[in-house]
């Protein structure tokens, strides 16, 4: 959806007005494909030293990429491509089974090289706007997703230091519902990991024969920040996500 918008900061956004993005539109999109309309919003980092400086690389033509959204650092918001348009953000990469999700989804860029926290007024900023978008296109919790679930073998975005916890507090993402006392005992074992991979495809990553150790570490630095490596509580936390928002839980789409 094209919002034009003024140039302003929204370091603290009020609770009920609309967001007022910085239109500021980049030439790299085109239709989505086969009738489909977003049903998953995918979250990136820029990996650049500066907002302006992914602003500029996501409006230039010769790249051939852009997102729908930049939030910066500070909280300003800009918006390139219209909502009803298809961005050029997630590249190749499946989740739930499906692929082109360029056509299936909205993408935000946020103002981030990956090696420190995000900031609080671009947490705020986030936190409104995907609560507008999952409100326009009636998307779930569930599909909110970082690059490095739909392409864990070369995306890391949006990184260890992202507050998906948080996100999820809000609503606004999922967390797996399990305490310590629930945890699979005992060690790792080929048997575990082998049910560890068919949970983790059972919840929406792509899986073919054991997980991946690229696909265990965009696991990790989603649900486990702070304990990477494969080990019984992470195979308690795909069990758990896998039970409550599963693939064989969801109708299909047309």
């Amino acid at each position: 959806m094209r919002v034009a918008g003024i140039q302003a900061r929204f370091a603290v956004p009020s609770a009920t007005e609309p967001l007022t993005p910085i239109w500021h539109p980049s030439p790299n999109f085109g239709p989505r494909r086969d009738g489909l309309v977003p049903s998953m919003v995918v979250i990136h980092y820029t990996a650049m030293n500066s907002a302006q400086v992914a602003l500029d690389r996501l409006c230039d033509p010769s790249h051939e990429v852009s997102a729908h959204y930049l939030i910066g650092g500070d909280g300003t918001l800009w918006q390139m491509v219209n909502e009803e348009e298809r961005a050029w953000h997630a590249g190749a990469g499946s989740w739930r089974g499906r692929t082109d999700i360029n056509s299936r989804s909205i993408g935000i860029e946020l103002d981030n090289r990956g090696d420190h926290p995000f900031s609080e007024p671009q947490m705020t900023v986030l936190e409104k706007l995907l609560v507008e978008i999952m409100s326009r296109w009636h998307i779930e919790p569930d599909a909110v997703i970082g690059h490095s679930d739909m392409a864990p073998s070369r995306k890391k975005d949006p990184g260890w230091k992202f507050d998906w916890q948080r996100l999820a507090r809000a609503n606004l993402s999922v967390w797996p519902e399990v305490n310590a006392a629930e945890a699979v005992e005992g060690y790792a074992t080929p048997e575990r990991l082998k049910e560890f991979g068919n949970e983790l495809a059972r919840f929406g990553y792509t899986v073919d024969g054991l997980p991946s150790l690229s696909l265990l570490d965009a696991f990790c630095q989603r649900f486990a920040p702070a304990f990477r490596g494969f080990g019984p509580d992470k195979l308690a936390m795909a069990r758990e996500l896998g039970a409550r928002f599963g693939v064989d839980r969801l109708k299909d789409e047309a």
